[in-house]
């Protein structure tokens, strides 16, 4: 019953099978073989148009990458206060921006308030030397808490960022299980609602090691292939990185296994929402769970070889949490079973 993060699950079978079969003979290198090629093609496909794809080895290097791709002396980035670019990792956006800064905004459900955006944009004008640059905002989809922003959502914070020419960037470490939650396409969740790029994720969903930096307008990428290389960011053997993506995409397997650990999810949401030992912290739609526990059954639970993260108390909710329970945060994945599902469902009737 491993439900702590998707990143413990291990490699789909289709997945690990394509990279061993990759793993004999000979290709060029730093992302020019034929197998690179045609993954470049598969993502123009995915988005439905010519789109700029650089591999990189994690999310945060995706992030931080396309945050710096943007940022100008003085530079910031908008993002939601909890969000993962703001909260874990450890800097990066800054170190790799040349110390851009990042100004947390804050908004219910994990999303950026849209009136609150206009708020903070506005407190740093074009033309004031002394506030710094507004450069970029970021939304993570799904949110840092299991949420989705809608389509309308995404473009009314797009239309924000446009009014003032900023990019608009899209945290993608788990854009298939939002994809597969809102019913849309890759095009309709991203560029045509004023995404300029997206860290577009594998990781989570099946693949060993795989992120993509995706430009939807190509002749902003024009400075990534160095931004990418002076970061240590540019594989050698990138092929491998592709092979992961072909299979990926093959048959629709991303978005496969993305609806089954969603579908996993949703049978830990029906099961805690009937629990008399526990309650749903709040309305997810991803493949992520928060629920409130009694301590006791939470200790059964460990006890009986649950992995789960305990996450702390929102500040804008302190009540949520009496005194003997306790916050935790379930994360299925494509490898959950239904035998995981029910597992931790009687370790609560317990």
């Amino acid at each position: 019953m491993f439900f702590s993060s998707d990143n413990w699950a291990g490699a789909h079978e289709s997945i690990a099978q394509r990279l061993l079969a990759e793993s004999a003979g000979f290709a060029s290198a730093y992302g020019t073989s034929n197998l690179d090629k045609k993954v470049e093609v598969r993502f123009c496909e995915v988005f439905e148009r010519e789109v700029a794809v650089f591999f990189v080895a994690t999310g945060t290097a995706a992030n931080s990458l396309s945050l710096a791709s943007v940022q100008r002396p003085g530079g910031v980035a908008f993002c939601h206060s909890e969000a993962h670019v703001i909260e874990d990792e450890c800097g990066a956006p800054e170190f790799f921006s040349g110390s851009a800064r990042l100004v947390a905004v804050p908004g219910e459900s994990g999303k950026i308030d849209p009136a609150k955006l206009s708020a903070k944009i506005a407190s740093f004008p074009e033309d004031d030397v002394h506030h710094g640059r507004a450069s970029a905002v970021t939304i993570t989809q799904a949110t840092e808490i299991g949420t989705v922003y809608s389509l309308p959502e995404i473009g009314e914070i797009s239309g924000i960022a446009r009014k003032r020419n900023l990019a608009l960037h899209m945290d993608g470490a788990r854009f298939a299980n939002a994809l597969v939650a809102l019913g849309a396409t890759p095009a309709e969740m991203t560029w045509k609602r004023g995404v300029d790029m997206l860290s577009f994720g594998g990781t989570k969903n099946g693949c060993w090691c795989a992120e993509a930096i995706v430009f939807f307008n190509p002749d902003q990428a024009r400075e990534m292939p160095f931004t990418r290389k002076r970061a240590a960011q540019l594989f050698s053997k990138s092929r491998f990185i592709a092979a992961q993506f072909d299979a990926y995409f093959e048959n629709d397997l991303w978005l496969g296994l993305a609806r089954h650990a969603n579908r996993m999810a949703d049978g830990l949401r029906v099961g805690i929402g009937a629990s008399n030992s526990a309650r749903l912290a709040w309305p997810t739609a991803t493949n992520e769970v928060f629920a409130v526990v009694t301590t006791a059954a939470a200790k059964i639970a460990e006890g009986r070889g649950a992995k789960f993260y305990e996450w702390p108390v929102p500040a804008a909710t302190p009540e949520l949490v009496g005194g003997n329970e306790t916050l935790i945060r379930l994360v299925t994945s494509f490898a959950t079973t239904e035998a995981d599902v029910d597992g931790f469902l009687k370790c609560l009737a317990a």
